[in-house]
């Protein structure tokens, strides 16, 4: 176990830590030690503990609020994708009534539909299309 030395508020500190936790330490007391910086560029005149003790409140408020914004951002992301997966269940699945349009429209083309007719219907039905890609794209 390798001892390190760390500063935190203008003081030095032995401490122990894993080997390859090093760059860790180093960075938990950079952490620390810009919290006690700003207590004492604050004026304020704390002993070793008391700085210590301030130091760590401090970066126990900011884990604190951190952890509320995540769980904030992990509702809305959970809300947003409900909202894209119920968007492309719609997107997906024609509904029914299209479905038997499009049934009646074979049948009659095998009556009497002229071909000018069946070609314009599909020129619409590839419209169509377009468009529902086009939304799908925006709702991602």
């Amino acid at each position: 176990m390798p001892d390190m030395t760390i500063e935190i508020g203008g003081r030095a500190f032995t401490v122990a830590c894993q080997e390859g936790e090093e760059g860790y330490l180093t960075a938990a007391a950079a952490l620390l030690d810009r919290e006690a910086q700003a207590l004492a560029s604050a004026g304020v005149r704390l002993t070793q503990d008391r700085m210590l003790l301030m130091a760590g409140l401090m970066l126990a408020d900011k884990s604190i609020s951190a952890d509320e914004e995540l769980r904030a951002l992990d509702r809305r992301l959970a809300q947003q994708t409900k909202l894209l997966d119920e968007v492309q269940a719609q997107s997906a699945a024609p509904p029914k009534e299209v479905i038997k349009e499009v049934e009646v429209v074979k049948e009659v083309e095998k009556e009497v539909v002229p071909k000018s007719a069946i070609d314009r219907l599909e020129k619409l039905a590839s419209m169509a299309e377009d468009v529902a890609a086009q939304a799908g794209e925006l709702a991602s």
